[in-house]
């Protein structure tokens, strides 16, 4: 299951903590595939053959802080393990353009993972953390940050990494985790960031 966590709407579309959307979108464009509304998950949904294996896509449409609930209703229906979760989203403790790939973590202060990690009862699930950069203002400023778009000189960057992000995560679905981390884990100009 690949979750991308965001926030739904137009208005929210291209903020810097809509990543995981971003990297859904990019995936389903790539792939030919499509995502389309599942209201009794509270997300949309789409199904991907990438790497040997069928992959369900999630965006949760729940809106950031509750992520959780969707992602663990679609979990126990599909009977999807929660080693095989990968949630793909915004961190702000990374350098633009750097990802991170690990096989669970903790949350870093990010409220969507907080909620999957609540609503799954465990920190076990990989996670792929797309850096965004912090604003050293303060705290009001980094939540302006966070929920700002991204500057058209920083959006060629972010394309570089979602094409990057997508194949680490198809290196992942043709070999095994550890490969895509080693492979791809860093930033996108060659800056190791692990």
């Amino acid at each position: 299951m690949l979750v991308g966590l965001g926030n739904p709407g137009k208005g929210y579309e291209k903020n810097r903590h809509n990543v995981g959307y971003m990297f859904l979108d990019r995936l389903a464009l790539v792939w030919r595939c499509s995502l389309t509304v599942e209201s009794k998950f509270r997300a949309e949904t789409g199904k991907v053959a990438m790497g040997g294996h069928q992959w369900l896509m999630v965006k949760p449409l729940t809106f950031m802080n509750a992520s959780g609930e969707s992602v663990s209703r679609i979990a126990r229906y599909y009977k999807v393990d929660s080693s095989d979760v990968l949630v793909i989203y915004d961190d702000l403790d990374l350098p633009l353009g750097a990802l991170r790939l690990k096989p669970e973590g903790s949350s870093g202060g990010h409220n969507g993972i907080k909620s999957v990690e609540s609503c799954l009862g465990t920190k076990a699930f990989p996670r792929l953390r797309v850096g965004i950069g912090r604003d050293q203002r303060g705290h009001e400023e980094t939540v302006r940050h966070v929920l700002s778009d991204f500057p058209s000189s920083e959006m060629n960057l972010m394309d570089q990494v979602l094409d990057r992000a997508l194949e680490q995560v198809q290196e992942w679905s043709r070999s095994s985790l550890e490969k895509a981390m080693s492979l791809y884990n860093g930033r996108i100009n060659g800056h190791d960031s692990t």
